[in-house]
């Protein structure tokens, strides 16, 4: 256990939103993972729902019967200024965050305490940049957003295929997913809202890049590519419009290892022309009935937060993310690849991205930071551990 900071706090992780399906499947991981003496405590607004997970919890080890249950309420900033007091790291599964991340966000940064979340919503991300980020750097708090499928495989596998590529000079990586299984309610809640409020979003990018400093003498982007096929891959590619080429380029910001010039772009992968037409006009229709509010109340109504599928059908879902990374003329394709995205491995990234903050000794940051910039190695070595797998293909 490596990392000390307040290590005189009550506990070394609060988990909040455990009794939702993706904090449920989050809890279970922990109580199955966790290192022995990690200190850890539930938190939300019923102490009964709480009861019923530690139960349920106490079958997987039975010492977790014992665990304490903390009063947490996003309406009540003051119980989530005890939780974040108490812990020396908060996880939050409660979303979308838009609408209920910020004031934790704001109790951390205030009480020096880290905080990873699963959002995949980039105007909350840039809006807690422009309220919290300067906070949480005084008081050393590294908060760390997008900690599931949005965005770990894409930031760590561009940072892993960074490194592999070891270039001096300009560096570009394309990363290109293919996936089988369903999103979570709580993602597509999430990617409903940001359909819904365009305006909003750019001007809280625009907000964003007014205050966040530029890296001296050098330049990370994310770049919009286009619909094209991938004769690397031999893929159909169709951009995706997601939080995660964002991140990427945030890391490649931060860190020199990026090279002088960093470029990044993100698609869906398909076999077909046809599959591909198919993904942007279903992606298009979304869009447009995200703007309308009938439709968009009638398709949340029909997709709920808090559930999902059955552990048989997670455990037929996997995912693949190839990065095609180019630089000093060569070229070098990576992957990374594991099991069902949008619960189990989400869930398993959350859990060992908080204990990675925790107990690993990482780099020396604080503010609003990406998994690679706060983690990197220590994190990518736990995933392996874990099953995720991160490979040098060609």
């Amino acid at each position: 256990m490596a990392d000390a900071r307040n290590a005189d706090r009550d506990f070394d992780l609060v988990l909040f939103g455990a009794t939702g399906f993706t904090g449920q499947l989050t809890a279970e991981y922990l109580a199955r993972h966790a290192p022995d003496g990690m200190r850890w405590a539930l938190a939300g607004r019923s102490p009964e729902k709480l009861a019923k997970v530690r139960s349920h919890l106490a079958t997987i080890s039975p010492a977790l019967g014992e665990l304490e249950l903390l009063h947490a309420d996003v309406g009540d900033p003051a119980s989530l200024a005890d939780v974040a007091a108490r812990g020396r790291v908060v996880i939050t599964t409660v979303g979308p965050y838009l609408s209920y991340g910020e004031p934790l966000v704001a109790a951390c940064a205030e009480a020096g305490t880290d905080y990873v979340d699963l959002t995949g919503e980039p105007e909350f991300v840039d809006r807690m940049y422009v309220a919290h980020h300067a906070t949480a750097e005084r008081s050393g708090a590294r908060i760390v957003h997008a900690c599931g499928f949005d965005s770990i495989p894409h930031d760590l596998g561009a940072f892993f295929t960074v490194q592999e590529l070891d270039a001096d000079g300009p560096v570009t990586v394309r990363g290109i997913v293919r996936a089988s299984g369903m999103f979570s309610g709580g993602t597509f809640h999430s990617a409903m809202t940001a359909m819904s409020r365009g305006r909003q979003m750019k001007e809280a990018s625009s907000a964003r890049r007014r205050v966040e400093p530029r890296p001296a003498g050098r330049s990370s982007r994310a770049v919009a590519g286009k619909p094209h096929r991938d004769g690397t891959l031999g893929l159909w590619l169709l951009p995706m419009p997601t939080i995660d080429p964002f991140v990427v380029a945030r890391s490649g910001a931060a860190l020199a290892s990026y090279g002088p010039k960093f470029r990044y772009s993100h698609y869906a992968g398909t076999r077909t022309l046809r599959y591909a037409a198919g993904g942007a006009i279903g992606v298009g229709t979304l869009a447009v009935a995200a703007q309308v509010k009938p439709l968009r109340d009638l398709l949340l109504g029909r997709i709920k937060q808090g559930e999902g599928p059955d552990e048989r059908k997670r455990e037929k879902s996997w995912f693949t993310v190839d990065f095609i990374g180019e630089g000093d003329g060569r070229t070098v394709h990576t992957r990374v690849s594991g099991g069902d995205p949008g619960y189990t491995e989400t869930a398993k990234m959350l859990a060992e991205s908080a204990m990675c903050l925790a107990f690993d000794d990482n780099p020396v940051t604080a503010g609003q930071v990406t998994t690679a910039q706060a983690m990197g190695d220590n994190l990518l070595a736990r995933l392996r551990a874990r099953g995720i797998r991160f490979e040098v293909v060609a």
